[in-house]
């Protein structure tokens, strides 16, 4: 399953400029791992980390202008990193699998003449086969909505934009004139009806570029949780559905789909939800007479079962997450934000391994991004899967790996516990106070 070994965002909000893992120019820096978490205090930007990917979702589905707006994010002013004019910019490091060659996306937005958001760059480029060094090469170039795409699986053309000297509208104009037929096989010339959508959501839909559509069906298939407790007790109209969506009030519809379509997966789930929430041993549903779908508890000191509506936030979210780590085809990336809210404290090691256990599962589960403010759940990491975010002096977020402190991780090898470490301030900057 494809994963993502690193990521950069600038100027978004207060990320000034940070990165996770490893990027094409950063090949000596270890990837992220399967499961990452990222901490810190509060109002230090781990939300706005969080929202990073949900912005990027919205870009493709909708456009760059609509993702500003959307989810109260206020605009694109309101979301540019503040006392600053350049460009809001990501890049995505990313293999489709463990053997592929990694793959980067480079987007940049910013205001138009009109004031308006646009795509002002857009970019995916890999290495040649068998390349270890240098840049990689351009199969995807736009600047203002125009470039050049390359066909199917080979790689692009070498251009040199970081150092200035590269001119979009000259290579467009060599290809145009090009009399060579293997030339014109090769290269798409490209040109955006709206310069508020991405080309990879226009390109990817096309099976000549099938480099583009891996990557939109990629981001396509993230999932960021903005689950809700109240959403999940909704009484949605009977109908199984094979996946959860982002804010869990369809929990009821896949409760019906498991049992009816996975059977035996789903009774290992309920074995697993009875061992970590006391007294719950059978879940099940509950068709109304006007077709809405109840889901049901059944606690074993009480003979008539309990509906979701009288079950606490804390049952309605573990028994969420280990459904959506139950999902049949789970999603290539999994972002949850603060998944420990309403929890008992002594469950969130056991969701931790829970996560853990499905990202590094044999079967190819999601690769899983978190942020938490709770120790206890921190207790069952490892460093190298824990970053640390912090406000720098300048106002603007800082990120760094646990793992990069040998104290802490001699300490972790001595078996104290990270978390610990953590509430005893051991993880924190002394630069930054």
């Amino acid at each position: 399953m494809a994963k993502i070994e690193g990521f950069r965002v600038k100027n978004y909000r207060s990320l000034h400029d940070i990165i996770l893992g490893k990027l094409w120019n950063t090949q000596q820096t270890k990837p992220l791992t399967p499961m990452t978490a990222v901490i810190g205090k509060n109002g230090v930007g781990k939300s706005t980390l969080f929202d990073t990917f949900g912005f990027l979702a919205d870009c493709l589905k909708g456009g760059v202008e609509e993702a500003c707006d959307s989810r109260g994010r206020g605009g694109f002013e309101r979301i540019r990193s503040q006392g600053k004019k350049e460009s809001i910019e990501f890049q995505i490091y990313y293999k489709e699998d463990g053997n592929a060659r990694p793959i980067t996306y480079e987007l940049a937005i910013d205001l138009d003449s009109d004031g308006r958001p646009y795509v002002k760059k857009e970019r995916l480029r890999q290495r040649r086969k068998g390349q270890r060094k240098g840049k990689p090469f351009s199969f995807l170039i736009l600047n203002e909505g125009k470039g050049v795409a390359w066909k199917g699986e080979e790689e692009g053309k070498q251009v040199e934009e970081e150092k200035g000297d590269f001119d979009l509208s000259k290579l467009i104009e060599k290809i145009q004139k090009s009399e060579a037929e293997e030339e014109s096989k090769k290269t798409e010339l490209v040109e955006l009806d709206d310069k508020r959508k991405l080309g990879i959501a226009t390109l990817g839909s096309l099976k000549q570029h099938p480099r583009i559509s891996a990557f939109r069906r990629f981001i396509e298939g993230w999932y960021l949780s903005y689950f809700t407790p109240d959403a999940a007790r909704s009484l949605p109209l009977a109908g199984p559905q094979k996946h959860l969506n982002i804010h869990g009030d369809n929990l009821s519809n896949v409760v019906q789909f498991m049992e009816r379509e996975h059977p035996k997966k789903f009774k290992t789930l309920l074995e697993k939800i009875s061992g970590k929430i006391p007294g719950v041993n059978r879940i099940s549903t509950e068709k109304s007479p006007d077709s809405r779908l109840l889901l049901r508890f059944n606690d074993r000191g009480f003979q008539d079962p309990f509906y979701a509506q009288q079950m606490s936030d804390g049952t309605l979210k573990i028994f969420a997450y280990l459904l959506l780590l139950e999902d049949p085809s789970p999603p290539p990336f999994l972002c949850i934000e603060e998944p420990e809210n309403g929890l008992y404290h002594k469950l969130l090691e056991t969701l931790a391994r829970e996560f853990r256990e499905h990202a590094t599962g044999r079967k190819g589960g999601s690769q899983v991004f978190i942020t938490t403010h709770q120790p206890y759940f921190v207790d069952a990491l490892t460093p190298e899967e824990v970053w640390v975010l912090e406000k720098g002096k300048d106002g603007f977020s800082t990120i760094r790996r646990a793992s990069e402190d040998p104290l802490i991780e001699n300490l972790v090898n001595e078996g104290l516990p990270l978390g610990g470490l953590w509430y005893s301030d051991y993880l924190d900057n002394r630069d930054n106070e």
